[in-house]
């Protein structure tokens, strides 16, 4: 989002600011002038047409005196506060409200033409340039019977109707103040909750895409905006862990593959420039061979958990019995047991326990668990393997009582090439990636795992598996 974005929202209002002025000044201020007008026609109309059909035909039908109907016209000019006129068709005026009844000089109105008011009961203007400003000028007829013997004529100012249009208008403009003002306040609420969160928001991916993972903002907002703050810099965090392990991995293949490497290069250039004699030569072929196989090792667990993350893992899902399994992986750990005289506390339910999984990969998990057991555990010392069935869930424990893990490193042991302080001088052999396999093998059964561990007393491993329901068969026919 650009600033011209917002540039264009702001001329926007002020362009509807402008327009809307100029439909109240023109538009609106000509539709109070009529309505009002009109309001105000059809109100002395009315008074006209009662003083027609009353005082008006008295007069003409010699039923009441011109002196009584100017008292009449009088006090309805008062009233009204508009001019009255009785008037003959020819334009001559018998009676006025304005002027005293006076019947030896009538007062006749030029050029008037009752025809030219057919169909319309009020006109505005001078009235023939009887007056020197606009009046309102409203007609009501006198009848006798199907004749038409005169008109009642009421005269009002257009200038004081126009200042009651104005009022009118004024509190329209008023209106659009405040229409204006509250428009104004909802573009503050929109700039201070809309626009700058997702200025932060564009600043934001922006940083991001440059590279910059590091960058943090944030917006005190409850709504979808806060929430979608709240995403990017999860994203970017995870973003940057990612960059960062990455880093961090390459860092530690570099140094786990150049130290075996370094060994190799050295004893082969010593043996062939003749600094190690041939008599040795047996001796440190074995180190290289050995840190050939710690290569191949390395390189091994690398493709299979490049493997795991990037195609996913295909499982042999099937039913095999977890007691057997976890003696036949402890058989090949027995000279390991021996030489550091570690004795194996089997705690197995039942002679048989079948589980549902793929046997080989849950193999491979209890050989890393069995390896780390013996190699971080302490002479003369016991580990215990059990198998536990709850809630059609069996639960495999692992525990020794060997160095522990460190508090704050439980979290990263399952972190690839990730090794503690404490077992970085014991574990001379490992890759620090047999933990990763692991748990991505038990998520990819859908199961899980976790980890007990007390500093200087032991550590235990424990995941779950399905049980089978080969189980129940066999207690069936037993």
């Amino acid at each position: 989002m650009k600033k011209t974005v917002y540039t264009k929202f702001i001329f926007a209002y002020l362009l509807f600011a402008l327009f809307g002025f100029l439909v109240v000044a023109t538009f609106i201020s000509r539709a109070i002038n009529r309505l009002v007008t009109e309001t105000e026609a059809d109100k002395l109309y009315k008074e006209a047409l009662i003083v027609a059909d009353t005082y008006a035909k008295d007069l003409y039908n010699s039923e009441t005196s011109l002196e009584s109907v100017k008292f009449q016209l009088d006090y309805l000019d008062l009233y009204l506060d508009a001019t009255l006129w009785i008037m003959n068709p020819s334009g001559l005026i018998v009676l006025s409200s304005d002027s005293p009844v006076d019947v030896e000089n009538p007062i006749t109105v030029e050029n008037f033409n009752s025809t030219d008011n057919t169909g319309v009961y009020y006109t505005v203007g001078n009235f023939y340039g009887t007056f020197d400003e606009d009046v309102l000028s409203v007609f009501a007829p006198i009848n006798n019977g199907y004749q038409v013997q005169g008109y009642v004529v009421i005269h009002k100012s257009i200038a004081e109707i126009r200042l009651l249009s104005e009022k009118l208008l004024a509190i329209s403009y008023y209106l659009f103040v405040i229409l204006f003002v509250l428009s104004l306040i909802i573009l503050i609420f929109f700039t201070s909750n809309v626009y700058r969160p997702l200025r932060k928001i564009t600043k934001a991916t922006e940083e991001y895409a440059s590279g910059n993972l590091h960058y943090q903002f944030q917006i005190d907002s409850e709504d979808e905006l806060g929430y979608l703050a709240a995403s990017l810099n999860y994203m970017a965090n995870e973003l940057s862990k990612g960059e960062d392990n990455q880093k961090q991995i390459v860092a530690n293949v570099s140094h786990d593959f150049r130290s075996p490497l370094t060994s190799i290069k050295g004893y082969s250039e010593a043996m062939l420039d003749g600094t190690i004699p041939p008599e040795m030569h047996n001796k440190y072929l074995e180190i290289v061979s050995n840190e050939s196989d710690r290569l191949i090792k390395l390189t091994n667990s690398l493709l299979t958990l490049n493997n795991l993350n990037t195609e996913g893992m295909i499982l042999e899902i099937g039913d095999f019995d977890i007691n057997t399994v976890i003696r036949n992986t402890l058989a090949t750990f027995e000279g390991a047991c021996q030489k550091k005289k570690i004795s194996i506390d089997l705690t197995l339910t039942g002679e048989q326990l079948f589980v549902k999984g793929d046997m080989s990969k849950i193999q491979q998990v209890l050989y890393n668990l069995l390896d780390n057991a013996i190699k971080f555990s302490n002479k003369d010392s016991t580990i215990f393997v059990e198998t536990k069935e709850k809630h059609k869930k069996v639960f495999v424990s692992v525990k020794d009582q060997g160095i522990g893990i460190p508090k704050d490193s439980l979290n990263q042991i399952w972190d690839r090439f990730y090794k503690t302080d404490l077992s970085r001088g014991k574990d001379k052999k490992g890759t620090g990636l047999g933990l990763s396999i692991t748990r991505e093998i038990i998520r990819a059964h859908g199961e899980n795992i976790n980890v007990i561990s007390t500093e200087g007393e032991g550590t235990e491993f424990i995941f779950t598996l399905t049980l089978s329901e080969i189980n129940e068969a066999l207690e069936d026919e037993a």
